[in-house]
């Protein structure tokens, strides 16, 4: 009778630690299931909702690689003349933004037109304190407006070192180029300092809402 009361108490206590295990096991395999959904979920939230093609384009020191740069939040301080062309791609507002910066100097301008392909948003890089060759630089920028691989992109013009003394505001720039007479075409300039990041967002932002609509 002993040895059935044990049998019974060892088979009880072997049951109640299968049992446990079971559980201990289920609860385990749960909380997984649940990790792995919640990764999905955030990598589907981050994920951007569309690829966009940026042409950045300038005369040459105008500032296009620094604000790049800035705009993949890398180091600006070293920053080289672009002698062909640079590509980045940074997320901005739920868009996957592919940046082509090409070089400005007057040697490669003639290239430009073979990056015209495609282009979601022009974006034309302006130094405000260059005056000398301000109207040089409008000469370049109402060229690129009359190819038709560019007709009705919206361009976004960036009044670069506002940080200089003596640069022109943006809306000094916006006169002297003429922008207020443009047709056909979405426009916004803002004036930045690569440099410092200064007014960098604020026209990315304007970028974004420009896709948006």
């Amino acid at each position: 009778m002993l040895l059935v009361q044990l049998f019974c108490g060892l088979s009880f206590t072997y049951n109640t630690y299968l049992c446990n295990g079971y559980m201990q096991f289920i609860k385990t395999f749960v909380v997984r299931i649940l990790q792995g959904l919640l990764s999905l979920l955030r990598k589907l939230r981050s994920a951007p909702e569309k690829e966009l093609r940026i042409l950045l384009l300038g005369l040459d020191n105008a500032g296009k690689t620094t604000l790049l740069k800035q705009l993949a939040s890398e180091e600006v301080s070293q920053v080289t003349p672009t002698a062909g062309f640079n590509i980045k791609s940074v997320v901005s507002d739920g868009f996957k933004l592919n940046v082509w910066d090409i070089g400005g100097q007057s040697k490669i301008r003639p290239y430009w037109k073979n990056y015209f392909e495609n282009t979601d948003v022009l974006i034309y890089v302006i130094d405000s304190s260059d005056r000398k060759r301000l109207e040089e630089t409008g000469d370049e920028l109402a060229e690129l407006l009359l190819d038709d691989k560019l007709k009705n992109v919206p361009l976004l013009v960036f009044a670069n070192k506002q940080d200089i003394a003596g640069s022109l505001k943006a809306s000094e720039i916006a006169e002297c180029l003429k922008l207020v007479k443009l047709k056909d075409r979405t426009w916004q300039i803002q004036g930045c300092s690569a440099l410092e990041g200064t007014g960098v967002k604020d026209g990315m932002d304007w970028v974004c809402k420009c896709i948006k609509k």
